[in-house]
């Protein structure tokens, strides 16, 4: 049974997906059954540089991939009984082949390392593999009546999404408080909406089809008791507070809060803090994705070998990697390939997908870490 699920066995890294035209840097690998005479190699080999490097297991199979900024210094440290991590202690136990590729520079190695891990899907790895961050999109939607709802991709019945934003209790938690505290319907689709300056001609006297208009949570489009324009005013508040642009729904439940904290009303005081915490938390998701997702410029690195390179991001996203221009006819093919990128490619984009959200949290993590950093990028 194992071998109709067998993993390929390990040949190279592959292909840049940046540069897919151009040859994969050159692979240096050692091999040894004992893992002290694989730290004797990889002393001897090893480089003082930055790449991406490789655990190949007895059967051929690639379990772990990692970058470093110094290949030599960061390899070592998986032999250092004392001070290394469990772990590290099990990789190291199973690898026979030790691997790797020098990169131009620090950061060309944190993209390459996520792109191997999403390519081999190396089964020590956790961060970054594909399938690990199950993600949803917060939508808003369905006609006649928008309500707030998860989908793993956007449908067509959504007229505004947010995120990727990951999945689970608190995700689900968080969309349900949002409808209640807006009082917009949750309902299945199937339920008829009659809005209050819907003309009928035999009026008839409506029953809301669940408790949450009588509890005050909906407005109650299915039964009459709001117009379309009461209910739209509504709608409009709940795109303003997923888009960060008015956090009133936060600062009055801190003031409830601390009312109720004040008055002595500790069980409203507790229901309140996890509203709280539940409005805070999908609010701080969608914000640190919209500020990822917001990084546009021209990322110049002078890698160890002097040479510079220039990654061109665009909403978040690495769109590709050239050499910096070096005369006027290099300069000329480059504003057009920039005008193509931040101008006719940049109207189409939106949120990012789900299998580009690890690269832009990854952008933006390198630069909130190096502040350093951002001030050298060049405006698109």
């Amino acid at each position: 049974m194992n071998g109709l699920f067998a993993r390929q066995a390990f040949t190279g890294f592959g292909p840049l997906a940046l540069l897919p035209t151009a040859e994969p840097p050159p692979l240096h690998t050692i091999r040894a059954r004992r893992p002290g005479r694989l730290r004797t190699l990889m002393r001897r080999d090893c480089p003082r540089l930055p790449g991406v490097y490789g655990m190949v297991d007895a059967a051929g199979e690639l379990i772990y991939v990692g970058k470093a900024k110094n290949l030599r210094a960061r390899l070592l440290s998986y032999f250092r009984t004392k001070s290394r991590d469990a772990k590290a202690g099990r990789i190291l136990k199973d690898t026979r082949l030790l691997a790797w590729e020098i990169a131009p520079s620090e950061f060309a190695a944190l993209l390459r390392e996520l792109e191997l891990i999403q390519r081999w899907q190396p089964r020590f790895n956790v961060q970054g593999q594909p399938h690990h961050r199950r993600c949803v999109y917060v939508c808003v939607g369905r006609r006649p009546a928008a309500t707030v709802f998860l989908a793993k991709q956007p449908p067509r019945t959504a007229f505004a999404h947010f995120g990727p934003v990951p999945a689970g209790f608190k995700t689900r938690e968080a969309v349900r408080r949002i409808n209640d505290w807006f009082r917009l319907r949750d309902c299945p689709q199937s339920q008829t909406m009659i809005f209050a300056d819907q003309l009928e001609l035999f009026a008839l006297p409506l029953a809301p089809g669940c408790i949450r208009h009588e509890i005050g949570n909906c407005l109650g489009p299915c039964a009459a008791s709001c117009s379309r324009d009461d209910y739209a005013k509504n709608v409009s508040a709940v795109l303003s507070f997923l888009r960060g642009e008015d956090r009133a729904l936060i600062d009055a439940i801190e003031r409830d809060m601390t009312t109720a904290s004040a008055s002595l009303e500790f069980e409203r005081a507790a229901a309140l803090r996890d509203k709280l915490d539940s409005m805070t938390w999908i609010s701080d998701h969608l914000r640190r994705v919209r500020e990822a997702s917001r990084h546009s410029f021209i990322y110049p690195v002078r890698g160890h070998d002097e040479r510079e390179l220039w990654y061109v991001i665009h909403g978040g996203r690495v769109c590709t990697v050239l050499p910096a221009p070096h005369d006027e006819r290099s300069q000329e093919e480059m504003s057009k390939l920039l005008e193509g990128v931040y101008r006719r490619d940049g109207m189409a984009l939106g949120p990012p997908g789900l299998h580009e959200i690890d690269g832009v949290l990854l952008v933006a993590a390198w630069f909130r870490r190096r502040p350093e950093e951002r001030l050298r990028v060049v405006a698109s």
